[in-house]
């Protein structure tokens, strides 16, 4: 499976037993894995017909943090600081 090397912005939201939230802002390249099974990869058949193949990207290779801040993801703003406060609180 392919995965990308990528530069992102270190938020301050998160629980206690999860890090950080690390949202990309760039990404810098993708490292292709080589297998035809992954619809991905530069090695994947371009007639290859009712796909089973893998679709999507592995975790990233390589994540480097361009910014840090306090401030909540917008996801996380959202719910825990904005009108989705009262939803969850019912």
């Amino acid at each position: 499976m392919c995965n990308l090397d990528t530069e992102g912005t270190q938020h301050g939201c998160g629980v206690p037993d999860h890090p950080q939230h690390y949202v990309i802002t760039r990404k810098l390249r993708k490292n292709d894995c080589g297998s035809r099974w992954c619809a991905t990869s530069v090695s994947h058949p371009k007639d290859c017909r009712n796909c089973q193949c893998e679709k999507f990207l592995g975790p990233d290779a390589s994540e480097t943090i361009t910014c840090r801040t306090d401030e909540y993801c917008s996801t996380c703003h959202y719910w825990y600081r904005g009108p989705g406060r009262a939803i969850r609180a019912q």
